[in-house]
């Protein structure tokens, strides 16, 4: 069995950094900046989209695109983890995963490396079968390609795998991919966003999130043992 994770609203409550970090990029090119929650809306689609709907609607060009780009990455990969810290009870729920042998996988819309990098420091224990990030030349969600790389990688097929995502983006992923979608509700979008995209289930707790994953495994096994 698998479960995939989304990152950012997920796994990490990531938006304080993504928000200063923009925020910094956005001075220093001379656009105005933005409260924090309003980067709950602008995050999802990956950082180019990200900087698009931050940007002023009269200055949305691929130029100006860029040029955030090139000072949010270095300011970002300083100050990735000033403010980030993981939802309570994740570390716990992977820990728990690992412990019953069910693989975990991370499948983002943050750039590779610094999806690679906030795995690696927020959870050093947990052996993640695939981390993918947005990778050059290949689309973003909601279009399955990420996920269908990781059941290739992981080897394990698409009714034994569960897609754990807190957006509209991440519940059209798993729906795309073909696997079970959960969305989870403390991330960055509301629960109304959620059902319009009609999950498999929903999640408010990671007790929760641990029962509907639990009875999914216990499902899967009795379709192996038939």
């Amino acid at each position: 069995m698998l479960v995939i994770f989304d990152l950012d609203g997920t796994l990490l409550n990531t938006v304080a950094d993504l928000a200063a970090s923009t925020n910094h990029a956005l001075e220093c090119c001379g656009f105005p900046i933005h409260p924090v929650e309003a980067y709950n809306y602008f995050v999802g689609n990956g950082i180019n989209k990200l900087f698009e709907r931050a940007l002023p609607e009269n200055a949305r060009t691929q130029e100006n695109i860029l040029r955030i780009r090139e000072k949010f990455l270095p300011y970002y990969n300083l100050h990735k983890a000033d403010l980030t810290k993981p939802y309570p009870g994740i570390t716990e729920l992977l820990d728990v995963l690992q412990q019953k042998n069910i693989k975990i996988a991370v499948a983002s819309n943050k750039y590779q490396e610094g999806t690679a990098a906030l795995m690696e420091k927020y959870f050093p224990r947990i052996r993640f079968s695939a981390v993918f990030g947005q990778r050059e030349g290949i689309p973003v969600k909601p279009d399955p390609q990420i996920g269908h790389d990781i059941l290739t990688q992981t080897g394990c097929s698409k009714q034994e795998t569960l897609f754990v995502g807190d957006s509209a983006v991440d519940m059209q992923t798993a729906h795309n991919s073909g696997v079970i979608s959960i969305g989870v509700t403390w991330g960055f979008r509301p629960r109304t966003e959620l059902e319009a995209e009609q999950p498999d289930h929903i999640a408010n707790t990671t007790d929760e999130l641990l029962d509907i994953i639990w009875l999914q495994f216990q499902r899967i096994q009795k379709t192996n043992r038939l």
